[in-house]
């Protein structure tokens, strides 16, 4: 077996393939690593068959949807998950064949409602079931511990304690560990009988993933993350420096259409010269009121820059080709020490 193991801050996910027919697998892939696995892939000759994920993950965003439309490759989860991306549903005592290697499906449910672990030759992939030194945390939706206590006692601790243990995450640097490693040293797992066990994870006080909420709507149905969203409009529009701006306000006045997209309080507590007030949120339904005149060119600002990128694009979208966005947003032009104007959109009633 063709084996890489894959570290993303905390985060692990694994390579594995069939060096006979070069057939691949990735389980538990994140999105940001994307062209790494795609590099690790061809070095080792391997062409990736199918995007597995163990769970629908929390605290991470997982790449199925974005390596099955680059690869046409075949995503992989358990019955139980919502995911609607998933091609192949798998349960309990089934196999994924991965080439001549076999991956065999065990459901562990209570971390997540839909966690299995995966077993491969003499390893097995844990998700988020078993950890080195703890479990998964049975506090987020679809969590259940006692559920997490019959996936360890009853179905993953009786496999063969020389098995290798690779979970979906590790946060201190160890890699791997065994079965029967995890029975003796784990914390967590010398709360044997089910009442101390259920009791144990009932009163672990976690903090929550930090992407929690987005982690979960993007997992969970296959949409665009923030950053995807942002990455996409930023391809499709041009930017202006604070430089430029503030040159072309002191020498061509009017020949710009300055858009702000900010919300009016925020611009009226200091705006660019003669920049125009219209909320991101209304710019669907007033740009034709606004701006009439679809080839002038139009740029426009938020704080950040992110807010105007998006607005941009929308407007590239709506017909307006030399839309473009100010690099740095109204954070760079003030920390440029450049003026500002307060009070009223001069074009406002």
């Amino acid at each position: 077996m063709i084996f890489e193991q894959i570290t993303t801050g905390g985060c692990q996910s694994y390579l594995i393939g069939c060096p006979d027919t070069c057939v691949a697998a990735l389980i538990d892939p994140e999105s940001s690593q994307i062209d790494r696995y795609l590099a690790l892939a061809a070095r080792d000759g391997l062409r990736i068959h199918y995007a597995i994920d163990t769970h629908t993950h929390a605290d991470h965003f997982s790449a199925l949807r974005l390596l099955a439309e680059k690869l046409g490759l075949k995503t992989v989860m358990h019955r139980q998950s919502s995911y609607r991306g998933v091609d192949m549903r798998v349960d309990h005592g089934e196999l994924i064949v991965v080439g001549k290697l076999r991956l065999n499906v065990l459901y562990t449910p209570g971390h997540t409602n839909d966690s299995m672990c995966l077993i491969a030759e003499d390893r097995v992939f844990t998700g988020d079931t078993l950890l080195i030194g703890g479990t998964g945390r049975t506090d987020l939706p679809t969590g259940d511990p006692n559920a997490l206590y019959d996936s360890l006692f009853q179905r993953l601790l009786l496999l063969d304690p020389a098995l290798l243990v690779y979970p979906a995450h590790d946060y201190k640097g160890r890699g791997h560990s065994t079965i029967g490693a995890e029975i003796v040293e784990n914390p967590r797992l010398q709360r044997r009988e089910r009442d101390d066990f259920v009791a144990m994870m009932h009163a672990l006080d976690l903090s929550m993933p930090t992407h929690l909420t987005e982690a979960l709507r993007t997992n969970m149905s296959g949409g665009k993350t923030i950053a995807e969203m942002l990455a996409e409009a930023a391809a499709s529009v041009s930017f202006m420096s604070l430089a430029e701006l503030r040159r072309q306000i002191d020498e061509q006045p009017g020949d710009l259409v300055i858009l702000d997209v900010r919300e009016r309080e925020a611009y009226l507590s200091g705006h660019v010269r003669g920049a125009l007030l219209l909320p991101r949120g209304q710019l669907e339904l007033r740009v034709n009121e606004e701006l009439p005149n679809p080839t002038q060119r139009v740029l426009t600002i938020c704080e950040y820059g992110r807010i105007s990128t998006l607005a941009a694009a929308t407007l590239h979208e709506m017909g307006f080709q030399r839309a473009i966005a100010l690099d740095g947003g109204m954070k760079g032009w003030r920390d440029a020490g450049y003026p500002l104007d307060t009070g009223a959109d001069p074009q406002a009633d």
